[in-house]
């Protein structure tokens, strides 16, 4: 993705809109210089219909207007297919009203930032951190990331796994081993056999929440990774979408 030209003006504080519709909850945040304003609202089938109206609300109690935004900011994925072509939608149009550029975000980074604030006393840098969310059809979604003190590095780029491969990779503990193995995401509630025994530290309930996705898209502003409205895509890593009726009956018959 080829970022906007070098004089497009960039704000210290600037005013971002951010959105992440890639799991069951739309997680959405406007960011107003040090100020945060995060919204949850119904995800799944219902992403397409309560995002926009959530973000309207989010904009007008502010009272701003769209053309006072400096950019949309979108949770990239990797996550269900409807939900990730959602957000760039969104984020497209709303960009192009708004003549403002986009901020492409890592969904799975999302979940790390949203367990590092969680337990911020928990974390020292260079602290390495799986994320693992369920992607359904018996597989999870899953990415490292190393925590270097002020952000978020990707030691692994987001990949699709298998049910058993946690305990293929990880049955020997983390690759440091004075270092506990951390996993993150809703993977681990999804389908905890595939990584009992295997973590020492654990942040289940984490989540591409609002004031996480947030701290990346101010991350991601000052480093000046602003894209044009035209390249607001998704990260996809999986091809196949949907199983079919045999393959469905044989995975209750396991």
């Amino acid at each position: 993705m080829s970022p906007l030209p070098a004089a497009v003006p960039t704000p210290a504080k600037p005013c971002l809109l951010v959105l992440d519709t890639a799991t069951e909850v739309v997680h959405l945040a406007l960011v107003q210089g040090d100020q945060v304003q995060a919204l949850a609202v119904g995800g799944g089938a219902q992403a397409s219909s309560t995002t926009l109206p959530a973000l309207q609300k989010l904009v007008a109690d502010a009272g701003l207007s769209w053309s006072q935004l400096d950019a949309i900011a979108f949770g990239r994925g990797p996550g269900a297919f409807t939900g990730l072509r959602t957000a760039c939608s969104l984020a497209q149009g709303l960009a192009l009203a708004a003549d403002c550029p986009v901020i492409s975000l890592d969904t799975l980074m999302a979940v790390a930032e949203d367990a590092r604030q969680s337990d911020p006393a928990a974390w020292s840098e260079g602290d390495i951190l799986w994320v693992a969310q369920d992607a359904r059809m018996g597989e999870f979604y899953v990415a490292a990331y190393r925590w270097q003190g002020t952000h978020w590095q990707a030691e692994t780029e987001p990949s699709l796994w298998a049910l058993g491969v946690p305990r293929d990779r990880w049955a020997g503990g983390a690759a440091d081993e004075n270092a506990p193995l951390r996993v993150a995401g809703n993977a681990l509630l999804a389908h905890p056999a595939a990584f009992e025994g295997l973590t020492q530290m654990t942040w289940p309930q984490a989540a591409p929440r609002g004031a996480a996705l947030a701290a990346l898209a101010r991350q991601a502003w000052a480093r000046g990774e602003l894209l044009d409205a035209a390249l607001a895509l998704p990260l996809y890593v999986r091809d196949k979408v949907a199983q079919t009726t045999a393959e469905r009956l044989a995975a209750k018959r396991l």
